[in-house]
């Protein structure tokens, strides 16, 4: 929509993204890797505020052409390497790291990462299906919102039977899974996210 040249700070890892559930799970990833005592996981931090577009300013398209937040840019490399979708961020940190919080095991690595995507997959029933037709749309539909009120809760208890025998998402150990799952789910679960938790309940 404009041309509009993003922001770069001093680290190599340039974040551009936004508090929302999808956004804080990279600066999650990031704070993880920091606590962890991993150097070169300094990172500077850009808002884009998709309330007012800066998601279609030529800058942020070159990094994410589909224009969603989160996205990173890694100019640590000999070339800087783009990275766009919030479980590829997740992915590509944790090799870049040498697998932090990502299973080297076979089992337990596709036991994360069916987890990982179970995420990406089922959010958009809920950010953009209960969320918005809860929320945010302008005219309250009653079947739109049951019907994604009960998918919501279907993946509640998806999670609850998983958690029932597991420490964590995937297991005994924290991993990338629990990153992604948490900004959506545990928000939700505490009643933060789209003050739905009363109605869900």
């Amino acid at each position: 929509r404009e041309e509009k040249v993003l922001p770069v700070g001093k680290h190599p890892l340039q974040l551009y993204s936004l508090a929302t559930p999808n956004g804080v799970k990279v600066s999650i990833m990031l704070e993880e890797l920091l606590a962890a005592g991993h150097s070169g996981a300094e990172y500077d931090a850009w808002l884009i505020n998709i309330g007012e577009g800066d998601q279609f300013g030529s800058g942020f398209v070159e990094i994410n052409p589909n224009s969603k937040i989160p996205a990173l840019l890694d100019r640590g490399e000999a070339k800087p390497v783009r990275v766009f979708e919030s479980a590829s961020i997740l992915m590509y940190l944790a090799e870049k790291f040498g697998n932090a919080f990502l299973p080297t095991d076979r089992a337990k690595r596709a036991e994360c990462l069916s987890w990982l995507f179970w995420q990406m997959g089922s959010a958009p029933y809920l950010g953009g299906g209960f969320g918005h037709f809860y929320a945010y749309a302008p005219i309250k539909i009653e079947y739109a919102i049951d019907r994604f009120a009960m998918e919501v809760k279907r993946q509640l208890d998806v999670l609850d039977r998983q958690l029932a025998h597991n420490e964590y998402i995937a297991g005994a150990e924290y991993t990338i899974a629990d990153m992604a799952i948490w900004p959506w789910y545990g928000a939700l679960a505490k009643g933060l996210l789209y003050e739905g938790g009363e109605f869900l309940s």
